[in-house]
C-alpha cells in the first residue's frame, strides 16, 4: 500500500486518542491520529511523525499520522492498513499458507461475530482476524499495548468457528521491519495472553508476519516466529 502527499513534522502532544499536535514547517497544526492505541512509546515530545496531507480540502485537520520514528526504527501506526495488506496478498495468492483463493471477503458476519476476513478455496472456509502490531521492545513486537476486552472476545469467537468446522487464524502483522519475534503482551493484558494461548490448543492457527515500512508504503514481508 502506498500513501500520497506525503510530509514530516515534529510530535508534540496528543490530547486524545483522536488528534495531536504537531509542528509542521514551523507551524503547530492539530492532526488526526490514524489509530485509538496509546501509542505511548512511539508519539513522544520530539519524534519525527510521518503525515499524509488529506485529499479532502473541507476536512477540519489537514494532516493524519501515518508512521512515527522510534529512534531510527520507522513504525507504521495506521490502524486501518493491515486488513487491507492482508487482503491484497490473499488475492494475489502470494500468502503459501493460503494457497489461492477461489474468494476473499471482507468483514464477514459469522453468528453473532463479524471476523475482518473471509477465505475460500480448496481446502474450505477460512475465517480470519487481522491485529496490527505497533508496540516494539527490544527487538520484540508484542500485542496490544493497552488491555482489549474486545481482542479476546475475538479470540473466543474463533476458537467457536474452528470447533465448528472452519479453520481459523489469527494473524498479527507486525507494521515495522526486524523484529526477532512476536509475542502477547502478557504484563499489559494477560487475559489476552490466556486466549491466545487456548486459542492455539484448540487448533486455530497464529501467524505473525513483518512489514517493509518506508515513509509512504507498507508491505508484507516475512514470516517471523510466534512466542506464546
Amino acid at each position: 500500500m502506498r500513501y500520497e502527499n506525503i510530509e514530516k513534522g515534529t510530535f508534540i502532544k496528543r490530547p486524545n486518542r483522536f488528534i495531536a499536535h504537531v509542528l509542521v514547517d514551523g507551524k503547530e497544526e492539530i492532526v488526526h491520529v490514524k489509530n485509538t492505541g496509546r501509542c505511548k512509546e512511539i508519539l513522544k515530545e520530539g519524534a519525527t511523525v510521518i503525515l499524509e496531507r488529506a485529499s479532502n480540502p473541507n476536512r477540519k485537520t489537514r494532516y493524519s499520522i501515518i508512521a512515527a520514528y522510534k529512534d531510527r526504527l520507522l513504525i507504521n501506526i495506521d490502524s486501518q492498513v493491515p486488513n487491507d495488506v492482508i487482503y491484497n496478498v490473499l488475492k494475489e495468492g502470494l500468502l503459501t499458507e493460503f494457497g489461492h483463493p477461489l474468494e476473499v471477503k471482507k468483514e464477514v458476519t459469522y453468528r453473532n461475530s463479524r471476523f475482518d476476513l473471509y477465505c475460500n478455496n480448496q481446502n474450505g472456509v477460512s475465517f480470519i482476524e487481522v491485529k496490527g502490531v505497533t508496540l516494539e521492545e527490544e527487538g520484540k513486537a508484542m500485542f496490544p499495548d493497552a488491555p482489549t476486552e474486545r481482542g479476546r472476545k475475538h479470540i473466543l469467537e474463533m476458537i467457536q468457528a474452528v470447533e465448528e468446522g472452519y479453520q481459523g487464524y489469527i494473524f498479527f502483522l507486525i507494521q515495522f521491519q526486524g523484529a526477532k519475534y512476536f509475542t502477547p503482551n502478557e504484563k499489559t493484558d494477560p487475559e489476552f495472553a490466556k486466549a491466545l494461548r487456548l486459542a492455539k490448543e484448540r487448533g486455530v492457527k497464529i501467524l505473525a508476519y513483518d512489514s517493509l515500512v518506508t515513509e509512504n508504503s507498507i508491505k508484507l514481508n516475512q514470516e517471523i516466529p510466534v512466542i506464546l
